[in-house]
């Protein structure tokens, strides 16, 4: 079961805490306490669904022990929880259909909305450097996120966050 689990679960661990050692600290504690608790566990539980929620909790802990939980944004649990309830399979699949509806965005709409998601750019570096306005700038993304949500749902915010580790700051930006 290690074996088989161990890089994928790493990698999500990643994911959530954005370091190595933590990530690998989090899965070898999952590990240790599915051990420890094996003869508890329900045998009907899918145990992919069980690992992935295990590395979550085990996060969430570790999260709560080194800093205040208010500084945890509840969108983003509530992102991270809706990926975690997805088999790996499903997960795997709705990122690649991500990548593929961001790659069909317009040129200019896709250049905008990565620069802003994948490089970190605020609205106004990408207005500077680009030469075109903040407007121009807001426009794009609010277009690329209207396009991403109409052919994929809401499921796109989630997986937006393992993609981009995306905080929701163009929700923030574009509500009113």
């Amino acid at each position: 079961m290690m074996d088989r689990y161990y890089g994928p679960l790493c990698n999500y661990a990643y994911t959530l805490a954005h370091d190595h050692e933590s990530a690998e600290d989090i899965v070898q504690n999952v590990f240790v306490n599915v051990w420890i608790n094996r003869k508890k566990i329900n045998p009907d539980f899918s145990i992919n669904n069980y690992l992935y929620k295990s590395v979550y909790n085990e996060f969430i802990d570790q999260y709560r022990k080194n800093k205040p939980v208010v500084h945890l944004e509840k969108k983003y649990l509530e992102a991270i929880d809706l990926v975690v309830e997805n088999n790996l399979e499903e997960l795997e699949e709705l990122m690649q259909l991500v990548r593929m509806e961001i790659d069909n965005l317009p040129p200019k709409c896709k250049h905008i909305f990565l620069l802003n998601k994948k490089e970190g750019l605020t609205h106004t570096e990408i207005s500077e450097y680009l030469n075109v306005s903040i407007k121009t700038v807001e426009g794009h993304i609010t277009r690329a996120f209207k396009i991403l949500a109409q052919k994929l749902g809401e499921k796109v915010k989630p997986v937006l966050f393992l993609l981009f580790d995306f905080r929701l700051q163009a929700d923030r930006q574009h509500e009113g």
